[in-house]
């Protein structure tokens, strides 16, 4: 089969504007471009439409979605395996999402009662199931199965006043760092205290603190690209920056 445009938006329920754009991009090429000047889609171009509408779904944008489908080692059945992990993974988080109101449900019309912690336990699982999608293999490969598995549970124990404790802080962590960015010192007073606010937001999954584990964590934030990325979110350089008070913290003297 061969499609046009249209056709070929109607069979995957997007829009003509959307592959148009994804051609311009580099993203989606038509097989030919008929003697109208219309662009032309075949098999190849169906499949390829299909995993990028994969990773869409899992929220990968566009710019990585092109490097890896037009890359030369990108493997189509490695791929959907792939796929396929993730939105089991997914499916699982909704299953787990969707029993949380039925329970609440349930709780509000009096038919059961329903603790406080039961209320939290889906979002906290989803927490450790999007932890172990991006980043379980290596942070296993670092520090070991016993101490991702502890981890895993101590964050699932929480309690709802100590879960929100730890998102506060997480946030904290995040406000100072950047307002210490701004001085250009990670040995100055601010920069310090974003690296002692992280320790702290550390305790809540970490079964002990260790000066040589927070410096490689730290050193990780930059050899990770992901990592880099949440940090470089507002501004470049500040999971750089957020490593050398880190290491000025622990005494490792920037890693040396």
């Amino acid at each position: 089969m061969e499609y046009t445009v249209q056709k070929l938006a109607h069979l995957a329920g997007v829009t003509g504007r959307t592959i148009r754009y994804y051609d311009e991009i580099g993203l989606l090429k038509p097989a030919r471009i008929n003697s109208s000047g219309y662009r032309i889609y075949g098999e190849a171009e169906v499949d390829k439409l299909q995993q990028i509408l994969f990773y869409r779904e899992l929220e990968v944008d566009l710019e990585q979605i092109r490097e890896i489908v037009t890359s030369p080692t990108f493997n189509e059945v490695k791929t959907l395996k792939e796929h396929r992990d993730k939105l089991l993974t997914k499916q699982k988080q909704l299953e787990a999402l969707i029993a949380t109101v039925e329970k609440t449900l349930a709780a509000k019309e009096g038919r059961i009662t329903m603790s406080d912690r039961e209320k939290f336990e889906a979002f906290k699982q989803t927490l450790v199931d999007e932890n172990e999608r991006k980043y379980g293999e290596e942070i296993r490969a670092k520090y070991g199965e016993e101490a991702v598995e502890h981890s895993n549970a101590k964050l699932k124990g929480m309690t709802q006043e100590q879960y929100a404790e730890m998102e506060r802080l997480g946030e904290e962590v995040l406000d100072v760092l950047h307002e210490a960015f701004l001085t250009g010192d990670p040995a100055g007073e601010l920069a310090q205290q974003a690296a002692d606010l992280h320790r702290q937001w550390l305790g809540f999954t970490w079964a002990s603190y260790s000066k040589e584990a927070h410096t490689g964590l730290a050193q990780m934030y930059v050899d990770d690209e992901r990592f880099t990325a949440f940090y470089d979110k507002k501004q470049p350089g500040v999971a750089a920056f957020l490593r050398d008070a880190i290491h000025i913290y622990t005494g490792s003297k920037n890693g040396n």
